[in-house]
């Protein structure tokens, strides 16, 4: 009996943390959705109250189409191209990579897998300069490739990947072999199939990543009209000063493709943890 009541009161416990974090992350989601419709008058005098004196919808218009010098739209369409375009490669990339290290028998494997995954342990950071001069040699600076190509093989994208096809029993590959199956048609017919969980997950950490990403964008775009929404919206703020509307308003739209990716496809999202979580190494 008293065990029960322990139990009941650490769901009871468990249940205030959750809403108390939800509480922090949705309080300033909803302050800045609700501060984009009031003016800016109304945010300097009435900054706490819950709802906009006058509800305004012109600092979406202002943000989107009202200045040349900061084309927020023009960096939202910058931002679709490559944060998809990288997250198609990766997916492509990165499953070939799970399936050669997972499936395939060539002499060195696993250590060379140990070897990708001790990289994991430097700081991306170190790679900035040294990565930044391939770029430039390349001629990619101001590129839609310097963002897209260099985040296409994440370490632990393809440990994620390699882990999830460890857990499919390696007699589906023997069947197909024995149908005279060739290594690409037993990947693509057979183990991609299998894999759709783990690959959503990854596209949704790659998209996100990407679309979020603002270190990397902000070295190597210098020109405004080829960066990025993320650290474009910096230069929003510096073009508006103190303008609190604007520059949340800009902030909102930021989040728009992240937040309907996940409402889409939180199904699937916490389906391949559930499934990924089990697999053994």
């Amino acid at each position: 009996m008293l065990t029960l009541e322990k139990k009941r009161i650490s769901k009871i416990v468990a249940v205030i943390f959750l809403l108390l974090m939800v509480f922090i992350w949705i309080v300033p989601v909803l302050y800045t959705m609700i501060s984009s419709f009031k003016s800016e008058a109304d945010i300097q005098t009435n900054a706490f109250t819950i709802l906009p004196i006058n509800w305004v919808i012109g600092n979406y218009q202002d943000v989107l189409f009202g200045n040349t010098s900061a084309p927020v739209a023009k960096w939202f369409m910058n931002s679709l191209i490559i944060s998809v375009s990288q997250t198609v490669l990766v997916l492509v990339i990165v499953s070939l990579a799970g399936y050669g290290y997972s499936r395939m028998k060539f002499k060195g494997r696993d250590a060379i897998f140990v070897f990708l995954m001790a990289t994991m342990m430097f700081p991306a950071v170190v790679n900035l300069i040294p990565l930044y001069k391939i770029i430039d040699t390349l001629g990619w600076v101001n590129n839609y490739l310097a963002a897209i190509v260099p985040g296409a093989a994440g370490v632990f994208n393809i440990f994620l990947i390699r882990q999830f096809m460890q857990g499919i029993p390696k007699e589906f590959d023997e069947s197909a072999r024995v149908d005279g199956a060739s290594d690409f048609q037993i990947f693509f017919k057979l183990i991609l199939p299998l894999i759709r969980p783990v690959l959503t997950v990854v596209a949704l950490f790659t998209f996100t990543a990407s679309w979020n990403d603002f270190l990397w964008p902000s070295i190597v775009f210098n020109d405004v009209e080829k960066m990025p929404i993320t650290p474009g919206l910096q230069l929003l703020q510096g073009m508006y000063a103190l303008d609190v509307a604007h520059a949340l308003t800009g902030a909102l739209v930021a989040i728009v493709p992240t937040f309907i990716l996940y409402l889409f496809t939180q199904k699937y999202f916490m389906e391949s943890l559930s499934l990924s979580s089990g697999v053994k190494g």
